[in-house]
């Protein structure tokens, strides 16, 4: 039963619809989903199941905004539906409010991807190439302008390049070439 829950990509999309109804949040769900697979299937790892803990990271923002609630509200409302402790763990490691420090393989990579991929998209809504093109040397220097994607935590975006145990420009390649195949998904020039 888990081994279904945990690889049912339509039954986790089900939930974010359920939960988001904001098309920037939906598409944030999509950018990380897409992240954390591309390093799945570089790492050998379960790419089913990592996309899905990607996927709802933050299915509770909406109805729990607040760091006192989110994502630790929503980690009960996925152990109600049926998901294992593993899969809740990784969720609550992606924000370090909670006191979860990511351990395993997935929870670096959640946390690593989610304030990147979110930082990834916002500087291709504002090129007319979208992503195509976009360097690590521009990403970061939008990185240091903090009036840009404002609500981006720069430390988390640092402490996942090192958490992964790669150069930041590296791992922006990486995210950049995940969201590639999606921008359309994520409103950019396909």
């Amino acid at each position: 039963m888990e081994t279904d829950l945990v690889h049912d990509r339509d039954a986790a999309w089900s939930i974010v619809c359920e939960f988001i109804q904001s098309d920037a949040l939906r598409r944030h769900a999509l950018a990380v989903e897409a992240s954390v697979r591309s390093y799945a299937r570089a790492g050998g790892e379960d790419e089913a199941a990592w996309g899905n803990v990607a996927l709802l990271h933050d299915f509770d923002w909406e109805i729990h905004p607040t760091l006192e609630q989110h994502p630790q509200a929503g980690e009960a409302i996925l152990e109600e539906r049926g998901y294992p402790d593993w899969f809740r763990r990784a969720i609550l490691a992606h924000a370090q409010h909670t006191g979860v420090v990511p351990e395993t393989a997935l929870e670096k990579t959640l946390f690593a991807c989610d304030e990147l991929s979110g930082f990834v998209h916002a500087c291709g809504l504002i090129r007319p190439t979208g992503l195509e093109g976009l360097e690590p040397k521009s990403v970061k220097k939008k990185l240091k302008t903090a009036s840009f994607a404002a609500g981006v935590s720069r430390d988390d975006v640092y402490e996942g390049a090192e958490l992964l145990g790669i150069e930041l420009d590296d791992h922006i390649r990486n995210v950049v070439a995940a969201l590639q195949p999606i921008a359309g998904e994520l409103g950019l020039p396909a």
